[in-house]
């Protein structure tokens, strides 16, 4: 049977990509040195390709049709020819079928073959010799939506920075093993907004899910031929499309769903975001896309040998953030994931790439400009991972006002202190107080620090007190990837151990490093799982690892329990008082009226820290009074806002330290809060004056009560 042809019209350059308007689809396609473009439109299983439609219309570099007869559903790609010079940087092919940049669904999947690279593979002129063979039957296609949705009252939370706490989650993983998930929908958008998972959510006192990138992405060849998956996803093939493999049914409605449902739990949703590479790779990638559309245009190649790509990835490429029709993608991008589909803000993986102009990283970019100006993206949350692999990629702290940042500065000096490694509380102490060594300049606050321990890449935080080295087998690698050095330590055996001691430390550690993360100044992000005891088995880099050995595992153990009723205590004192969560820098002087500082460094000795004490490299204990008085902020209302005082004591010496409380003001009694080495520890009253026993590696935090004479 002979599907009818369309009917053609000359359609409008705008808006990019295949959008309906209720009657027809209007297809817009960018080339700047194409020569000839063809619309490819495929049946409803996308396994034959029906009509080519010649795009006869260019408007200012842009190809266009318009066909009154499509509807959503429509699936199609693209065929583009020009030059094939890959010397020159042209790499034209038409006969590789080519994925819509601005394609809201990509179905199907991606089958490996040689007929998906440009050139012979394996020929002897390598990848500039031409290769003929047509790409369609193993390339996924795009899909024309139909972008109605009901969205009811859903507005964006705008939860402010210094009240954010964020939880850094996989789609599939989080809910894979889940017992209380439908079957059908785990590992799915649609179980990530169940009942179940909202209920953990709420309860654990986030704001904020970090999700994994879910933009349509591919697995590498090299993974799959090895029966590997890119578990991560940070191989992205369209920045407009949610990744089909995470939908039970249809992955935009599905998407835009579970945000709705996370906004009614009061969850803001963050997407993880790699705009800075393609899955096309290096010169001897597969044209999928871009490579084909416009080589030169898209991707940034040395001017000396543009056969080559310029890689501050690591990926193989650079997105061409020089090129404003680049630069128009991207911000198009972010455009439509918060005015389509309701997300609130974004973390932007290697983010030093999108803001190189010709080689170093600019602070002034076109980027920081564009979204700095732009009244949609800038009121969103912006999280940078403020580096890349190029020289002069390491930029933390140098990002611009109305930024924050992954701050790896916070998670190294926090590890390796409670690892018990000397010298570093002047360290630790700006680490706690919000990095302002980093951020406290050009108008920035402590919430520019997004501050972690754990994240996807690395240990879990279990992993972390009970591995001394890396343990990647699993990735096929011979062990060889993944970082060498995690500033971890397994308490004296290498993985599990039916030692009690042993066992009983490992689990002090990590109410260590979770209470330091929660009572910090800056934005606390957890890593999923962790609150629960998650564990790699050693994998610190398990990007590959679409298994067990990645989904979070839901049959906790009684420990895991505790660990996990404790961090919900952490993030409920958190939310209770803004002591903890400052939107302003401490001064470290007298407050105006109450006689005391804001802040006060303590030693065991309860006096004062001296200059000496803080350069004393075997110093591994110190106390903190945070004076509620000291906020020296105010509500909505205009009101002066007040809290407790509190005093938070650090020891990562081995050994037993009796601490004095100090008498900060007049009739003072302590009351314990919280201590790392007995979480149920009962409520027990100190006068000022008397000793804390405070034991070895431990954390303690007691609250200052006042008593009239």
């Amino acid at each position: 049977m002979t599907e009818p042809v369309m009917t053609v019209w000359l359609g409008k350059p705008y808006p990019l990509g295949a959008t309906w308007d209720g009657k027809g689809v209007n297809f817009a396609l960018f080339s700047e040195h194409a020569k000839k473009v063809e619309l490819c439109l495929f049946d409803i299983k996308g396994r034959r390709e029906i009509q080519r439609i010649p795009l006869r219309e260019q408007t200012d570099l842009i190809w266009h049709c318009y066909l009154p007869e499509a509807r959503p559903g429509c699936l199609y790609g693209y065929r583009v020819y020009g030059p094939y010079e890959p010397a020159l940087g042209g790499r034209f092919n038409p006969h590789k079928l080519l994925l819509d940049p601005y394609a809201k669904a990509i179905v199907g999947s991606l089958r490996w073959s040689d007929a998906l690279f440009g050139y012979k593979v394996g020929h002897k002129k390598g990848d500039l010799s031409f290769d003929r063979r047509d790409s369609a039957l193993s390339m996924p296609k795009c899909q024309v939506i139909n972008p109605a949705f009901t969205w009811e009252y859903d507005q964006p939370l705008q939860i402010p920075w210094h009240e954010t706490v964020i939880y850094e989650l996989h789609v599939k993983g989080f809910t894979q093993l889940q017992p209380k998930v439908p079957s059908a929908l785990r590992g799915t958008y649609a179980g990530l907004a169940t009942e179940p998972v909202i209920t953990h959510l709420s309860r654990l006192g986030v704001t904020a899910v970090e999700l994994m990138p879910i933009h349509a992405f591919i697995d590498e060849r090299h993974l799959v031929e090895k029966g590997l998956r890119n578990y991560w996803g940070y191989n992205p093939i369209g920045y407009f499309a949610p990744e089909g493999r995470y939908a039970y049914s249809e992955p935009v409605s599905e998407f835009k769903n579970l945000v709705k449902t996370l906004h009614r739990a009061g969850i803001e949703v963050i997407l993880d975001v790699a705009y800075n590479h393609t899955a096309e790779g290096n010169q001897l990638g597969p044209t999928l896309s871009f490579r084909g559309i416009d080589n030169t245009a898209y991707y940034r190649l040395p001017p000396d040998n543009q056969r080559y790509y310029v890689d501050y990835t690591g990926c193989g490429n650079t997105l061409n953030m020089t090129h404003p029709r680049v630069l128009q993608m991207i911000m198009d991008s972010l455009r439509y994931w918060v005015l389509d589909m309701h997300v609130d803000g974004f973390r932007f993986d290697l983010a030093s790439s999108l803001a190189r102009e010709l080689h170093e990283v600019d602070r002034l970019s076109a980027f920081f400009d564009i979204i700095r100006q732009d009244p949609v993206l800038s009121q969103v949350k912006l999280i940078a991972e403020p580096w890349d692999l190029g020289e002069g990629g390491y930029q933390v702290g140098n990002f611009p006002v109305g930024w924050t940042e992954w701050n790896d500065k916070y998670r190294d000096g926090v590890r390796a202190y409670w690892k018990g490694e000397g010298g570093l509380i002047d360290d630790l102490a700006y680490r706690l107080t919000g990095s302002s060594d980093l951020y406290g300049r050009n108008g920035r606050r402590p919430s520019s620090s997004i501050n972690f321990v754990t994240a996807h890449d690395g240990f879990t935080l279990h992993d972390l007190v009970s591995y001394q080295e890396k343990h990647n087998e699993a990735n096929l690698e011979d062990n060889q990837d993944g970082a060498n050095n995690s500033t971890s330590w397994n308490c004296g055996v290498e993985g599990p151990t039916g030692d009690h001691g042993i066992r009983s430390l490992r689990d002090r550690l990590k109410r260590n490093l979770l209470s330091t993360l929660l009572l910090s100044q800056g934005v606390p992000m957890l890593l999923a799982g962790d609150e629960m005891g998650r564990t790699q088995m050693g994998n610190n880099n398990a990007y590959c690892q679409d298994n067990e050995i990645s989904w979070l595992n839901w049959d906790l153990q009684p420990e895991d329990q505790e660990l996990l009723a404790f961090v919900r205590q952490l993030t409920a004192l958190r939310k209770l008082h803004p002591v903890f969560r400052r939107r302003h820098f401490f001064q470290g002087r007298p407050i105006k009226g109450a006689g005391i500082k804001d802040i006060i460094w303590l030693n065991p000795n309860g006096q004062e820290m001296s200059q000496e004490e803080w350069n004393q490299s075997f110093a591994r204990c110190l106390g903190v009074y945070l004076a509620g008085e000291g906020l020296d902020e105010r509500d909505e209302q205009n009101q002066p806002i007040l809290d407790d005082d509190f005093l938070l004591l650090l020891n990562a010496h081995d050994g037993e330290i009796p601490f004095l409380l100090p008498d900060c003001k007049t009739n003072t009694r302590w009351r314990i809060v919280l201590d790392t080495a007995e979480p149920d520890v009962p409520s027990h009253d100190y006068s000022a004056g008397d000793n804390y026993a405070l034991k070895g590696r431990t954390l303690a935090l007691l609250n200052q009560l006042v008593s009239k004479p």
